[in-house]
């Protein structure tokens, strides 16, 4: 099978939306009036971002996934997106099932394919993805204040829970394994929850690369500090109480674990009502650990207020 066989047979599909797809050397978006162009893009490389034996079906959805997070993020709307494919060979019953993953998520975001690229190489997914959010109203790192409230959607820790017991570092058992895995390998992203958040949260960011880390995007954006509760933190991990570990793994979980592909974000004590209402229209789970403070630094306690001398990292590409 050539490359453009491979494209028509697994990729190829008529455009609703978009005003032109798949087939020529460009596609043609059009926005709504009024609205701006959200546009992310991220890379999966196989050993690096996720493991030989994924399902590829479900490694379909999370090549998705992990952009739409970025549009959450923003508060925008999905619209279409592009696949460049590395692939080491066509193998059809692999391309069968990460398209069938892939076209799930994409149409229950709405979200197009309109274009890309195949080759053959070392496996490596690249997407891009368009959103529209109104103008003026996409959520920003930069926007935290002091006394803003932190919270988090859903859950934390599962994914890299998941990633340890691959290692070998830890045992679970097996249904508290194979939920985590699911987490770790097909995450929701928070699309219908960042469209929520429109004119009520101040800053946001998706939790990718672990919640510390991320969060210190925000406080690098704002110029400010904060202060976060690990105990609020460490109890969003699902498979918590069932997994029989100690505290310090639980907090290395929640608070430097990636691929949870949560939002962070702040809002004012005032939106606390108005936070909540997101969580139930979007139905999704959200959480307040902490607060914006003027100082400048990330301060990580435990339930009681006392200072937590366990150091955090996050995800590092090249480290």
């Amino acid at each position: 099978m050539g490359e453009f066989d491979l494209i028509t047979r697994y990729f190829q599909r008529p455009a609703k939306r978009s005003p032109l797809g798949v087939g020529d050397d460009c596609a043609l978006l059009a926005p709504a009036p009024g609205m701006q162009l959200a546009v992310s893009c991220d890379m999966l490389v196989e050993g690096r971002h996720f493991l030989s034996t994924v399902d590829p079906a479900r490694l379909g959805h999370k090549a998705l996934a992990v952009n739409l997070s970025d549009l959450a993020a923003c508060g925008a709307k999905p619209l279409a997106f592009t696949l460049a494919l590395a692939l080491p060979g066509a193998d059809e019953p692999w391309l069968e099932a990460f398209s069938r993953g892939l076209f799930a998520l994409a149409d229950e975001h709405g979200c197009e394919l309109v274009g890309g690229d195949t080759t053959r190489g070392p496996l490596n997914i690249c997407i891009t993805v368009f959103g529209e959010v109104p103008a003026g109203a996409a959520l920003l790192r930069s926007g935290a204040r002091v006394d803003d409230d932190i919270w988090v959607s859903g859950t934390l820790g599962d994914a890299r829970l998941a990633l340890e017991a691959f290692r070998g570092t830890l045992t679970l058992p097996a249904d508290v394994f194979a939920q985590a895995r699911m987490r770790m390998e097909q995450p929701t992203p928070r699309v219908a929850l960042g469209q929520a958040l429109r004119g009520t949260a101040s800053a946001a960011v998706d939790v990718s690369d672990g919640l510390v880390g991320d969060l210190g995007h925000i406080l690098a954006s704002s110029k400010v500090g904060a202060t976060l509760d690990a105990d609020a933190a460490t109890g969003l991990i699902a498979a918590a109480a069932s997994c029989g570990l100690g505290t310090e793994m639980l907090r290395t979980c929640a608070l430097s674990g990636g691929d949870d592909y949560e939002l962070v974000f702040t809002a004012p004590p005032a939106a606390r009502a108005a936070v909540e209402q997101a969580g139930r229209e979007s139905a999704t789970r959200v959480t307040r650990i902490g607060r914006i403070d003027a100082e400048a630094g990330l301060r990580i306690v435990d339930a009681g207020g006392a200072p937590i001398s366990q150091r955090f990292g996050s995800f590092d590409h090249f480290i």
